[in-house]
């Protein structure tokens, strides 16, 4: 396991590259090496790179290849007229505390990899040749990034294809540029956990929103803070679905703008959608499609989220589909339902007792009165009223993600 160090500043590419005082001056030197799992690849602080850094050779599981940094001072910087970081089939790899700035494409591309860790590293203002400037993976495996930070990415912030186990932990991705750029968009991939992310797109010139997933599997989403972009999170079909205690704001610029959306672009089974405080925007929770696409919507549990200071509908079903809408918690101003009366006589999508914010209210002083020894209150709860729209009335139907 050799350590391998580079300084633009004081490197040599005559220097053998294994010490300090005798570090690379390019990444080009490293790419002349075979790299053996174990291996690292450490950039001197404060060094600038104007140069795309190949990644040829795999790691192991137990023995990664790790590209780091070294010294005090700045992260090292990695420019390049095309990708920050390219290394396709080349598995095992940990990437940490560096930043890569003013791409001409991808901050990083990985394709047909295993086994990547990106972690603690800052992207900005990636992809300024008109080609996208995600970090971006496909048809892989095993990728998490963490605890990094992406702003003014030209493009989707994150994007990811055909992608078996997605970790995204603790990143802040702010404001994606382009027409149809989101903070974070995950297509065909499985095994995913987004958690305690901050996503925003509150300057931006996107058409779109903040975080995609289509045709999702087994996905979990909880934890993040959404705000801004024409919606919040659009899981436009999947199965096993699970989105918790997200906080999702700021979104509209759309009569058919949603905090949550489903309902397009494929099946959609199995959704449990609860504990989020959805507010700030036009729909909370939206079931619909363009057109009128025979996809299979069912098992849709919509439960203890919290509806506030929303224009349209907390739950708005306008297309067929099975599922249950109970034990929320909505703004008295707040409709409860928006429904076709075609898709109400379906008799499928089941809504449950409801409460306006006085009326939880309500529930904890009573409950507070109780363990005081005081009376409880005896105000009777009665589930907010549904409101059916006819189908004549309805909006244009929403536009979605590709």
């Amino acid at each position: 396991m050799t350590v391998y160090y580079v300084n633009s500043a004081t490197g040599s590419d005559h220097n053998s590259g294994t010490a300090e005082n005798s570090a690379f001056a390019t990444l080009s030197a490293v790419e002349f090496l075979r790299l053996n799992p174990g291996d690292s690849v450490l950039l001197a602080a404060g060094s600038v790179f104007n140069e795309q850094f190949d990644l040829k050779y795999s790691g192991s599981v137990t023995a990664p290849i790790t590209i780091g940094s070294y010294g005090l001072g700045d992260a090292p910087v990695i420019h390049s007229s095309n990708d920050g970081i390219h290394g396709s089939k080349a598995s095992n790899i940990v990437i940490e505390n560096i930043k890569i700035a003013d791409t001409g494409a991808n901050a990083i591309y990985a394709g047909n990899v295993s086994n990547w860790v990106v972690r603690n590293v800052e992207v900005t203002n990636t992809g300024l040749a008109g080609k996208p400037g995600s970090v971006s993976f496909q048809s892989s495996q095993n990728i998490t990034i963490e605890n990094s930070t992406l702003t003014g990415v030209h493009s989707d912030g994150i994007w990811m294809e055909k992608v078996n186990g997605v970790t995204l932990i603790n990143n802040t991705v702010t404001n994606a540029q382009g027409s149809a750029a989101d903070a974070i968009q995950l297509n065909d991939s499985s095994n995913i956990l987004v958690k305690d992310n901050h996503l925003e797109q509150t300057q931006t010139n996107s058409a779109k929103g903040v975080l995609v997933l289509i045709r999702a599997h087994d996905a979990v989403v909880e934890g993040n803070t959404l705000i801004g972009g024409g919606f919040g999170l659009s899981a436009q079909a999947g199965t096993n679905i699970a989105i918790h205690d997200n906080n999702i704001s700021g979104y509209g610029g759309y009569s058919w703008s949603y905090g949550i959306g489903l309902g397009d672009q494929g099946d959609a089974k199995n959704y449990d959608i609860s504990g989020n405080y959805i507010h700030g925007g036009v729909y909370g929770v939206l079931v619909s499609a363009a057109g009128n696409p025979v996809y299979i919507r069912e098992n849709i549990d919509v439960h203890d989220n919290v509806f506030d200071d929303l224009s349209s509908s907390a739950l708005k079903v306008d297309r067929p589909a099975s599922g249950s809408f109970h034990d929320n918690i909505i703004d008295s101003d707040v409709l409860t339902l928006t429904m076709p009366a075609a898709i109400a006589a379906q008799n499928t999508f089941f809504v449950g007792e409801n409460k306006t914010f006085e009326q939880a209210q309500a529930e904890l002083d009573s409950a507070a009165g109780s363990a005081n020894g005081g009376t409880p209150s005896n105000h009777e709860q009665v589930p907010a009223e549904p409101v059916v729209d006819h189908p004549a009335e309805l909006a244009a139907p929403p536009q979605h993600s590709t």
